[in-house]
């Protein structure tokens, strides 16, 4: 069956971190849906690698209107933590049990809307004591997967791991 995904993000994210499962949802039948502050604007990868346009504002959607979040890394998590608007939608997603993807950087998204306690997370080492602040439980691993909702990685070596455990919880 076919979901709807949301994917956060905006300038400066890991290209990888976006094409690679965006590539794997849609070749599964999944419809990516790339949300930002403006719709249509032109989003720039921090590697210079890719320029990715926004489908949708933040504004005109809800998390009831998604199956799944992703939340690519890079320094795009960190720029969307400041902004209240994407910190309530993955906190809508995460609270409602609907399942999240999130690798690198992507886990200080999740900081910042205080949905990582007790949870057993990964991500990029750098962020690392931020997580365990956070009061999960930290794994250095290329992929977690907890309470069949959250999966999370460290870094764009991992993608095979991660694109696998993503689209398993969807089935």
């Amino acid at each position: 069956m076919s979901k709807r995904i949301a994917v956060v993000m905006t300038d400066l994210f890991e290209e990888s971190e976006f094409i690679e499962p965006k590539k794997a949802l849609t070749e599964a039948g999944h419809n990516v849906v790339v949300i930002e502050k403006e719709q249509g604007k032109a989003l720039k990868g921090k590697n210079g690698e890719a320029d990715v346009s926004v489908d949708a504002a933040i504004d005109d959607v809800k998390p009831s209107e998604f199956d799944a979040l992703l939340i690519p890394g890079g320094f795009s998590p960190d720029i969307l933590r400041a902004d209240d608007r994407f910190v309530e939608f993955a906190k809508e997603f995460m609270n409602s049990k609907k399942p999240v993807f999130t690798i690198c950087h992507g886990p200080q998204l999740l900081i910042t809307a205080e949905t990582l306690k007790g949870r057993d997370v990964t991500g990029y080492k750098s962020i690392h004591v931020d997580i365990k602040n956070a009061g999960a439980t930290l794994h250095d691993k290329e992929v977690v997967v907890c309470q069949n909702q959250l999966v999370t990685s460290r870094t764009p070596a991992d993608l095979e791991a991660f694109n696998r455990e993503m689209l398993k919880l969807l089935k």
